[in-house]
């Protein structure tokens, strides 16, 4: 059966063309599934009673289903969900003062093994669907109207399990269903999608023609201390990676965000600092410090208090822009790919 969740505004048009209808059925099935948030189809009471059996015949609203739940006392939701082939991946609820954030999953594991993350510790398994991509905004959404305070998810970030740019086209039209005014109307400035260096899906990106945002995690200054980060950069060296994010910069006219997880002794040092201030020069960018989550999974230490405002102080008076990400869930299995690596870690235990 087709998922009507994960079709676009267009794809449903033509689907309802092939079915016999008129392209304006497809909008009346938007309105029900995201303004009214119907589930049912016996609900949507001006789609006639014959063609309304079509659609129970050939086509569901399935979402996936909460496997295990954890709740932060900062309010943070992390979740691990279950596809409907059984398959599990994770997706994290964040409060912000401006709104609500989802941070997506969108793959099952991750093939890019960067050495310090979880994700990919048992490398990727499939790529998500779009309708399992926006099930997991539908999930938080159905969440939020439990509490009853009126919040609904504003923000998604395409940073969660897998990369992005390995999974293009349902990426794409994800980006396309949750920014569609008729869909879940999530403004394209409130929308990131962050890649470790696909460098033929940044040039692609560039010419997409949203007003979406991206983000590079790129985690060192230079390719020595890169490569033994992110195998992906024996692949695309900083050289390669610098070009294309000025070329999506100049086709795009968007800024990007350099993502820089700080390790305790590796990346953290003001030479580190020195460097990534070279690098970075001549982009219209900032960047996102981000205190590391510790994880028993590696070797890897949190950097100081004092080394991460050092950091940040030595790229401010340099003239670059950048933050320190904002820590949420703390106390739960907040880095990405943990919660998983967890709970398939105590299914090994129990078969033995």
């Amino acid at each position: 059966m087709i998922n009507l969740y994960g079709l676009t505004l267009e794809k449903l048009q033509n689907l309802m063309l092939i079915e016999g209808q008129k392209p304006y059925r497809a909008i009346q099935l938007y309105t029900w599934i995201y303004e009214k948030r119907v589930t049912s189809f016996d609900e949507m009471s001006d789609i006639s009673a014959s063609f309304r059996e079509v659609l129970k015949e050939k086509y569901c609203l399935n979402l996936p289903t909460i496997y295990r739940k954890q709740v932060s006392a900062d309010g943070t939701v992390k979740l691990l969900l279950e596809l409907e082939d059984g398959m599990k991946v994770e997706t994290v609820l964040m409060r912000y003062d401006y709104g609500c954030s989802v941070c997506v999953s969108s793959q099952v594991g991750c093939n890019m093994a960067c050495s310090f993350c979880s994700s990919g510790i048992l490398g990727k398994q499939r790529n998500l669907k779009p309708e399992e991509m926006v099930g997991q905004i539908l999930v938080m959404n159905n969440l939020l109207k439990e509490e009853g305070k009126g919040m609904h998810v504003t923000h998604a970030v395409v940073m969660g399990t897998g990369e992005p740019f390995d999974n293009y086209d349902n990426v794409m039209d994800f980006i396309r269903i949750i920014n569609a005014q008729k869909g879940l109307a999530i403004g394209a400035r409130h929308i990131t999608v962050s890649t470790c260096g696909l460098i033929e899906g940044i040039h692609k990106y560039a010419r997409e023609g949203l007003q979406t945002n991206l983000a590079i995690s790129l985690h060192a200054p230079n390719d020595e201390l890169r490569n033994s980060l992110m195998k992906i950069n024996k692949a695309y060296p900083l050289e390669i990676l610098m070009s294309a994010i000025k070329d999506y910069e100049n086709i795009a006219g968007r800024r990007v965000t350099y993502e820089y997880l700080l390790l305790s002794n590796i990346n953290d040092t003001l030479e580190c600092a020195e460097q990534l201030v070279n690098l970075i020069k001549g982009t219209n960018g900032y960047v996102n410090l981000i205190p590391y989550n510790e994880t028993n999974k590696n070797n890897y230490k949190r950097s100081s208090g004092n080394r991460v405002h050092a950091f940040l102080d030595y790229l401010t008076k340099h003239g670059v822009k950048a933050t320190i990400r904002k820590e949420f869930g703390s106390d739960i299995d907040a880095a990405c790919g943990q919660l998983k690596a967890k709970t398939e870690g105590e299914v090994i235990d129990e078969r033995k």
